[in-house]
């Protein structure tokens, strides 16, 4: 049931591929089939001793609007481990590092558009360090509860798809314990 691809041409746009492939669907026709691909990347779920959500306030460009965000980012290297850029993200973006790591998996985003895969953590055990944000970065840090998050996410006001992700896991992962 997979499909045959007849034809392949990648052509980079900055950080995205762009892949046009005519391929040969299992009904035996020919079809266009474009994609984005681009690097994995990670989403952190930082829970403070108090119990609180370390979110951030991002100015997002492509939607010219600030969002409701967990700390994330892109690997940059493939070998990289997730983790690792997991660790270099949370202490980026928020100025703390973690003693905790709780691995929620991994999903993606938008299959039928991109090939992006992104890795999920819980972070706890926070240590204060240093943000260092990147020269792009505009980001406002807010230490909120759990409740405070769920209100944002039902009035569709947090609508960071890793971090809805990320979230969800971690409440699944964790409703027992």
């Amino acid at each position: 049931m997979v499909w045959k691809i007849s034809s392949s041409i990648k052509q980079q746009v900055d950080r995205f591929g762009v892949i046009i492939e005519k391929v040969i669907v299992p009904n035996g026709e020919e079809k266009n089939f474009s994609y984005l691909d681009f690097a994995k990347g990670v989403c952190i779920l930082p829970i403070t001793k108090d119990k609180e959500i370390i979110c951030l306030k991002q100015y997002r460009h492509a939607i010219k609007s600030w969002q409701w965000e967990l700390p994330a980012g892109m690997i940059d290297n493939e070998n990289d481990a997730p983790i690792e850029t997991a660790k270099k993200e949370l202490e980026e973006e928020t100025g703390n590092k973690a003693e905790y790591w709780l691995d929620l998996g991994s999903f993606y985003p938008s299959p039928g558009s991109t090939s992006e895969e992104i890795y999920l953590f819980a972070a706890t055990g926070l240590i204060a360090t240093e943000q260092r944000l990147e020269s792009s970065e505009q980001i406002e840090l807010h230490k909120l509860t759990m409740e405070e998050v769920m209100t944002l996410i039902i009035n569709g006001e947090f609508k960071h798809g890793a971090g809805l992700a990320a979230i969800l896991r971690y409440m699944l992962m964790t409703e027992n314990s």
